[in-house]
């Protein structure tokens, strides 16, 4: 009875960990992206501060620490909820914060030459991870679904819901490592690059939330989703792990 108690409380834990973000292949691409765009200055502050260690590496900080309870209060930073047709700043904010106050936290403690080096190397960690969970559209969902967390579909006949969809199905059932998803993104000319990164933070919520609005018209409650979808989808899927790249890159070279 104890070891089926056991059981149940990992699988719990389990899918506890997985509801809140990019799959730890999808944050690994958004380092290795942001690692392949950066200036060469900035990846050397950066490989001092992190003894070496890849943006790749570390790009699964912020949910490796979720199980220690001295970090709950980090749990919202993964996210803002944002109801249809309004945008960010309407609302009250979240007393815990967002990802967006998350974000700009990171960024200060980042920049902030007197800091200590173990505060500025949490922070950084936590940037990595949280640029990329913003650039998951379920992670500016609505709060009425949690986010696309209890809009349940099937997922070649398992059952999943839209957010652990849109963050680790798709990708895991492409079924690529992340070294061979960055060198298979889509191919960007320089142009094209200086679009993405234009504009600041809020812009970039703006943009997932018009991507998170099409991916709520892109299925039903119990859609029985497959190939066909995987197909009309998951290009928008490789082009958000791009975008999530190339703005880090972005981000890390104007703060350090």
């Amino acid at each position: 009875m104890r070891l089926l108690f056991i059981v149940l409380l990992l699988t719990v834990q389990q899918m506890t960990a997985t509801e809140f973000f990019w799959g730890k292949t999808g944050h690994r691409v958004v380092g290795e992206v942001a690692q392949q765009n950066i200036k060469k200055s900035t990846l050397k502050k950066i490989e001092k501060l992190l003894d070496g260690q890849s943006l790749a590496l570390v790009a699964n900080f912020g949910d490796d620490i979720k199980s220690d309870p001295r970090y709950r209060k980090f749990g919202s930073w993964h996210y803002v909820n944002i109801a249809p047709g309004q945008k960010y700043g309407d609302e009250p904010p979240y007393k815990y914060g967002d990802i967006v106050t998350g974000i700009q936290k990171c960024i200060a403690v980042v920049q902030d030459k007197d800091a200590s080096k173990e505060d500025r190397v949490f922070y950084l960690k936590l940037l990595i991870h949280f640029v990329g969970d913003l650039h998951q559209p379920m992670h500016v969902g609505y709060a009425k679904d949690k986010g696309g967390n209890d809009l349940q579909v099937r997922w070649f006949n398992k059952g999943t819901n839209l957010h652990r969809l849109w963050d680790s199905n798709m990708i895991e059932s492409y079924d690529m490592s992340y070294t061979e998803l960055s060198e298979n993104l889509p191919i960007l000319s320089k142009e094209e690059k200086e679009r993405i990164v234009q504009g600041n933070l809020l812009d970039w919520v703006v943009d997932s939330q018009e991507i998170a609005k099409d991916v709520y018209a892109s299925v039903e409650v119990g859609d029985k989703l497959g190939y066909t979808y995987m197909y009309e989808h998951f290009d928008t899927v490789k082009m958000q792990l791009e975008k999530g790249g190339l703005r880090l890159a972005k981000l890390l070279d104007e703060i350090l």
